[in-house]
Formats: structure tokens, C-alpha cells, sequence
């Protein structure tokens, strides 16, 4: 009996496919004997850039797909009309079984789309929330929503740091996690509207340990570990982020490049610096997932490479193996 754990990868979405895709889905197999990976895609394209590899031909197959959907095509009508498409062709894996999660670093829109309609929401999720995790002062902080549910209600909010809480203390192995919710000051009064109704059914919630609200520039220190938001708020947050990390480390090496006593000053530092600055590189800690499906999803940066790529399809380990979907699954129906 076959023990992997079964990840459909889409081989032909994001910026660096199917190279950075290929290498990381390798790396991935080679670092990990407990996974078996299915490379979904155009089959001449993806054998053209295994060659350049040495991997475990048992463990890593490919399943053809002619068709690839692009950012510019609309979701919804892209996900029926082709059928044949990388992301369309692993979804199906997923819903039939035959794979336990499906990693992409395609077209957003195409994948919560495809999620949700063709892998299905588990009884009584009223929205999936894709989910990253931050790197902070402690560890890491997941941000729910990021990008799936622009126009979310108070109950969606609740279902998000639920599954997040979840997700949270089973794959990261963060007991009781703090939850907040996003807000312009720590007061309950605070807020708007949606922040506002909010806020008291996240107070009443028992299975959740929620702690209040949580400015956004308090994020990094890690003053909470499930930070709960609708999806426009989540993604101006992830956006600003990472733009604003990139910017640091710029500045940081210009810096260090300045004069020649700086670069004596770097060159006896760069081991420290190198470790540290790895623990706040998002890279490192893989894609979002997109929580409360009948199987796994996980978006990863379009321009992911493939170090994102090996680190999303290990995360998919851990995920399947605590029965993530089936906690939610007794969580939901518990209400």
C-alpha cells in the first residue's frame, strides 16, 4: 500500500514555470521519501526539464494537461471552458482522490475558483480563506483572509479564526493560539462596521483564545498568532510586507557595500546577518493554503522559486497528516 502523501503540482503557473517548478518539485522528492509528486502539465515541456535531473522516477510522475489558464483570462469562465488545463487536470486528482493536495503558482483567481467548485467547501464553511504564514520576532503569525473574500460578513470572520486556530496548533504546533482581529486601535469601540460586529462574537467564541484587536504595526513583533481580517485588509497587509521587507534588506546591503570599513564590517557578519534575515524570508515557510476545502489547495507567489515551490509541497506533509480538513470538518459541524 502506497503510504505517500499524494501532491498534484501545477507545472505551468507563475512567472518562473515549469523551471523554478520542475527544480523545487525535485528538491521536494529528494528531501522527503514520505511524498509522491504528480506534474501536472504539458508532458514534452516538463520531460524537457527533467532531464537536467537525478530523482526517484517511482515518486515523481507526470499527468499530461495541454492547456494552461493565464492571469489575464477570467476565472470562472476560464476554469469551464478548459478543461484540459494544468490547474483544472490536478483540481480533478484532488476531488477524485487520487491526489491528497494540489500546489500552484498560477493564476489566483483560478485556483480559488477551481477550489472551490471543483475540489468543494466541507460542509458548512461558508468561505475559504487562503491563509499565509508571516515571519515575525517569534516565529510566525498566519494572516486569514489574504486574498479569497474581499467582501466577507462577521460569521465568515469567525469560521476564518476558527480554521486558522486550528491550522495553527496542529501543522505550526502553536498550543491555545492568540487570535486577534485587525482593527486602527486596540479599543473595542474601534473599527468599522465589519470590525465592529465582529469583534463580540470573536469575544464569546469558546474554542478560540481570542485576545482583541491588533494594529497592523504590531504584526511583526508577533503579538498574535492568528491575525483575522477580511481579504482586502489581509492583502494590502501581505502586500505592504513583503515590499517593505525586500526594501530593508536593499537598503541593508547597500549599506554594507558603502565604504571599504562597512565591507570588512559585513564580511565578518554575513554568517549572523545571512541566518537571520533567512528566518523573515516568506520563502521560507511555503504558500497559503486555502483552508476549509475537501482537500487540500495551496497558492503559492507567482514568482515563486524553487525554494517556495519544495517548501509548499512539503508543507502538504504535515497538513495531511494531521487530518486538518477533518478537524474543521467536526469544528464546523459542531456549531
Amino acid at each position: 500500500m502506497d503510504t505517500n502523501v499524494r501532491i498534484a503540482v501545477d507545472a505551468m503557473g507563475g512567472d518562473n514555470a515549469p523551471g523554478q517548478i520542475v527544480k523545487g518539485t525535485v528538491e521536494a522528492v529528494n528531501e522527503r521519501k514520505d511524498i509522491k509528486v504528480l506534474l501536472v502539465g504539458k508532458e514534452a515541456v516538463i520531460k524537457e526539464e527533467l532531464k537536467n535531473y537525478n530523482y526517484d522516477k517511482e515518486r515523481l510522475v507526470i499527468v499530461n494537461a495541454d492547456d494552461v489558464i493565464t492571469n489575464d483570462e477570467a476565472p470562472v469562465m476560464a476554469i469551464r471552458r478548459k478543461k484540459d488545463s494544468s490547474i483544472v487536470v490536478a483540481m480533478n486528482l484532488v476531488k477524485s482522490g487520487e491526489a491528497d493536495a494540489f500546489v500552484s503558482a498560477g493564476s489566483t483567481g483560478a485556483v480559488l475558483v477551481g477550489g472551490q467548485f471543483i475540489v468543494g467547501r466541507i460542509k458548512g464553511v461558508e468561505r475559504p480563506p487562503l491563509a499565509p504564514l508571516l515571519p515575525t520576532m517569534n516565529g510566525v503569525s498566519l494572516l486569514i483572509d489574504c486574498g479569497a473574500n474581499v467582501d466577507a460578513r462577521p460569521t465568515h470572520l469567525v469560521q476564518f479564526a476558527k480554521m486558522g486556530s486550528i491550522y495553527m496548533e496542529h501543522v505550526v504546533g502553536i498550543k491555545n493560539p492568540r487570535v486577534a482581529i485587525v482593527n486602527i486601535g486596540t479599543e473595542e469601540e474601534k473599527g468599522n462596521m465589519l470590525v465592529k460586529e465582529t469583534f463580540p462574537l470573536l469575544k464569546n467564541c469558546n474554542d478560540i483564545n481570542f485576545i482583541g484587536s491588533i494594529e497592523a504595526r504590531e504584526i511583526p513583533n508577533g503579538a498574535a498568532d492568528v491575525i483575522v481580517c477580511e481579504a482586502f485588509v489581509g492583502n494590502v497587509i501581505l502586500k505592504l510586507y513583503e515590499g517593505l521587507g525586500g526594501a530593508l534588506i536593499s537598503k541593508i546591503k547597500t549599506g554594507l557595500m558603502s565604504t571599504t570599513k562597512s565591507k570588512i564590517g559585513a564580511l565578518l557578519c554575513k554568517p549572523a546577518l545571512k541566518e537571520t534575515l533567512k528566518s523573515f524570508d516568506a520563502s521560507e515557510y511555503g504558500g497559503a493554503p486555502l483552508l476549509g476545502l475537501n482537500g487540500l489547495v495551496v497558492k503559492t507567489h507567482g514568482n515563486s522559486k524553487s525554494v517556495e515551490v519544495k517548501n509548499s509541497i512539503i508543507q502538504c506533509v504535515t497538513f495531511t497528516e494531521q487530518q486538518i480538513n477533518e478537524k474543521i470538518r467536526m469544528n464546523i459541524q459542531e456549531e
